[in-house]
């Protein structure tokens, strides 16, 4: 059901990129989104939120060789919510969508977003988390939220919206640091507005190099749940308490073989910290979600 908001023909796209300090991953993202075909003319606002390390200057000089690229500053308060709903605001196009500065879309990324618009609201696309990372290429998951058993939802790293839909539900919360875009396409759905994940807009998604950065990125997703939690479990998340029980007695199950196999480890480690940030998150918003 719509609420209001005609699902107009998508005539135009600004394609929103929220940056913080990404200068060794900018260039090979910038390449692949202006170098996508797409039967409707497109923007790319560049968002930066504060950067220190030459990405800002590294995108000011692309929007220079390219007059589609423009450069919005973002600075006044952290977090990709806040760089996105400041680039959104720059924007004119009947539709935004959405990736991060350290990822790389896939050709015919932009393209098949749009074609999926005329008969949604949000759509999120697939996501490949291997080929950057020194996996197995070719290889994409679509669902991003089926772990909490409610609604489905898409990554802010791969997303695309009607603008008036966008604006109709107050863009992203600025006060979630993660999670917001998930947050996003639940509020949408709430709202009477329609969902659909999308096999053909690919990204390939860039794992943080280093080990404590990607722990603590880990605990801030899990953190973030927690948060998601305590809004939602009145619309009808629930706890999902038999995939909790599941996943803890798999730790436990698989410490010894963490310790001595690098591929369970790294499985391991990344249900681990996510419970841990979970944990955490359940102790600050005063909610169990273990």
């Amino acid at each position: 059901m719509m609420t209001g908001v005609d699902r107009a023909p998508v005539t135009s796209v600004s394609v929103v990129i929220p940056l913080l300090d990404n200068v060794g991953d900018l260039a090979a993202q910038l390449h692949a989104v202006t170098t996508q075909e797409c039967r409707v003319p497109f923007e790319i606002v560049v968002a930066d939120n504060g950067s220190t390390d030459g990405s800002l200057e590294l995108a000011a000089a692309w929007s220079t060789r390219d007059g589609r690229v423009r450069v919005v500053d973002a600075s006044d308060r952290p977090g990709p919510a806040a760089a996105r709903n400041r680039g959104v605001a720059t924007s004119v196009a009947d539709a935004v969508a959405f990736c991060d500065a350290d990822d790389v879309v896939a050709p015919g990324w932009l393209q098949a977003l749009v074609d999926e618009l005329p008969d949604a609201d949000v759509v999120a696309g697939a996501c490949d988390f291997a080929s950057l990372n020194g996996g197995e290429q070719g290889k994409t998951v679509v669902s991003h939220a089926s772990h909490f058993g409610f609604l489905p939802a898409g990554l802010g790293a791969n997303l695309a919206i009607r603008r008036a839909v966008l604006l109709r539900i107050g863009g992203f919360d600025e006060e979630l640091q993660v999670g917001e875009d998930i947050d996003l396409c639940w509020r949408a759905q709430l709202a009477g507005h329609r969902f659909v994940s999308a096999t053909e807009p690919v990204v390939a998604r860039r794992d943080r190099a280093a080990a404590r950065p990607r722990r603590t990125q880990l605990m801030r997703y899990g953190r973030s749940e927690a948060a998601l939690f305590r809004r939602f479990r009145g619309e009808g998340m629930p706890r999902n308490v038999g995939l909790t029980a599941k996943t803890y007695g798999w730790l436990m199950l698989n410490l010894p073989r963490a310790a001595v196999d690098p591929v369970c480890r790294t499985r391991w480690t990344r249900a681990f910290y996510v419970r841990w940030g979970r944990m955490c998150g359940s102790v600050e918003h005063r909610v169990l979600f273990p």
